[in-house]
Order: structure tokens, then C-alpha cells, then sequence
């Protein structure tokens, strides 16, 4: 497959960070050096989004291709007042995304066409994006060792860009390396073990 012409963005502002925060958790972020690229206000305000935003760093994608530039983490604090991501101040804990508030934020905040899909198989991704150019699909994050057999299917989310009967060609927002982050193609097969059969259908 060519390239997507797609631009690619990390979750984390330094996309190199991938390995350092699977080794160390979130506190690795407090050394991002382009942390405020991000939106954030805070480095600390950084560390505890960026592990969770692997569905806005895929919007993020979305809008670039179409020409528009926005902070991670100004979607993020968008999509949570539509309910995109739940905020618990006493554990500090962030759960999201969560789909359809998601959907609600992209029609009304970017006119985009989405919808949530569940229970699709994987042999159906390339009629979903004959429908619409872009699928957001769940994917265990493991996916950037494609060799390596997943614990489980789901938990991260990464853009899918084209899709044949053979191959399937995404960019994965918590990549590693440049062979894992923009462009990543894998037969259907290998995706398949990864994938959760769910995500979301987004027109740009």
C-alpha cells in the first residue's frame, strides 16, 4: 500500500517517548521536553492525560488532514464536556474514550460523520471505509509488536486509512519506532488478533 498522505501525531508530544513510558509508567512524560505543545497547563496536567489520549491524538489526525491544527489536549478537554472522558478528581483517575459522547463532540464541535461500530469483523473494514474515509479502531496497544501474541483484544485505539482484502494500513498513536508509528501495514490476519471488533466510522 502508498502512503495515506495522512500527517501523523504521537499521543505523547515526543513520539519517541513510547518506550520510556511502558518501562516507567506516566511519570516518564515529566521529561517530555515539548510537553506544551500539547495545550496542557502543566507538565503533571500532561503526564496524566497523554496515557489516555490515544483517541484524540487519532481526531487530531483527522482534522490535519483537512488542514487543521489542534492541541491534544484542547480536544481532550473539549470532548469531556460532551462526556467523551469521565474525570474523578479524587483518584485522579481518567476513563475514556468513551464513543458515543465522542460522536456527539465531532458532529457538533467539527461536522464530522461518525458513528460507533460494534461487532465488526475485521474483513469488513474495507467496505466500512468505502462508507467513510477513516475507521478508529480498538486494538490492544501491543500492536506495535506485531509478532507477539496479545493477553487481550482492545484498550488503545489507533486510525486506519485503507484497508484491501489482504492488508489493512493505520497510523498508531503510541508507535515506538517510524516502522510502527505512520503507515504501519499488516495483513488482515495479524491485525485480527489484536483487534476488538469495535471502534468508530469517521468522515472527514
Amino acid at each position: 500500500m502508498q502512503q495515506s498522505g495522512v500527517p501523523y501525531f504521537s499521543q505523547w508530544e515526543t513520539p519517541s517517548m513510547t518506550l520510556p513510558v511502558l518501562a516507567e509508567g506516566s511519570q516518564a512524560l515529566l521529561r517530555d521536553p515539548l510537553w506544551r505543545h500539547s495545550g496542557a497547563a502543566t507538565i503533571e496536567e500532561y503526564a496524566r492525560w497523554a496515557v489516555n489520549v490515544c483517541g484524540m491524538a487519532c481526531l487530531k489526525m483527522i482534522l490535519a488532514a483537512r488542514g487543521e491544527i489542534h492541541p491534544t489536549l484542547e480536544l481532550a478537554r473539549a470532548c469531556t464536556v460532551y462526556g467523551g472522558y469521565v474525570v474523578n478528581e479524587i483518584d485522579a483517575s481518567i476513563k475514556g474514550l468513551i464513543y458515543a459522547p465522542f460522536v456527539h463532540f465531532a458532529a457538533e464541535r467539527f461536522g464530522l460523520s461518525a458513528e460507533t461500530m460494534t461487532g465488526v469483523e475485521t474483513s469488513a473494514i474495507p467496505e466500512h471505509l468505502a462508507k467513510r474515509r477513516f475507521f478508529i479502531a480498538s486494538v490492544n496497544s501491543g500492536i506495535l509488536w506485531p509478532e507477539r501474541e496479545p493477553p487481550s483484544k482492545g484498550g488503545h485505539l489507533v486510525l486506519i486509512t485503507a484497508a484491501s482484502d489482504e492488508t489493512i494500513r493505520f497510523h498508531n498513536p503510541s508507535g515506538h519506532d517510524a516502522a510502527s508509528q505512520a503507515d504501519v501495514t499488516l495483513p488482515l490476519a495479524v491485525f485480527d488478533r489484536f483487534f476488538a471488533n469495535r471502534g468508530i466510522s469517521v468522515d472527514a
